[in-house]
């Protein structure tokens, strides 16, 4: 059985899925029924599962978690988008998820650049009063 799992909700559900290629941080990969358990951080991109011969399914998934426990398959993702072309979910990868992260970057820099200041000034502070 595969799910695949948003934050909110149950995004998909699929029995005697036949195969499953992921992609992770170290490459992409290819699951079949008897894999041995396994984990993996799963990066944006495209999933692929078999449902039956000949009928792929693609999903356009952010960032996540991959766990395979027995014959449960897990994949935990913030966002996943489905129903569309395969090229056009590769654009979505693209613009939805990869630009997402640059923001989430810009935010951190801010966020540490606005932290740092703030233990500067209170050092200074600190000194200024003995």
């Amino acid at each position: 059985m595969l799910k695949i799992l948003l934050p909110n909700k149950v995004f998909a559900k699929h029995n005697n899925v036949l195969r499953i290629i992921v992609d992770t941080l170290e490459g992409s990969y290819g699951i079949l029924p008897n894999r041995r358990d396994c984990t993996a951080a799963l990066t944006p991109g495209i999933l692929t599962y078999q449902i039956e011969i000949g009928k792929d399914v693609y999903i356009a998934i952010d960032q996540g978690i991959f766990v395979k426990k027995g014959n449960e398959v897990f994949v935990s993702v913030r966002q996943a988008i489905q129903g569309i072309g395969l090229s056009q979910l590769r654009d979505a990868v693209k613009k939805e998820f990869l630009t997402l992260d640059q923001k989430q970057q810009e935010i951190r820099f801010a966020m540490d650049k606005l932290e740092s200041n703030f233990l500067q000034r209170l050092t200074e502070f600190s000194k200024a009063r003995r």
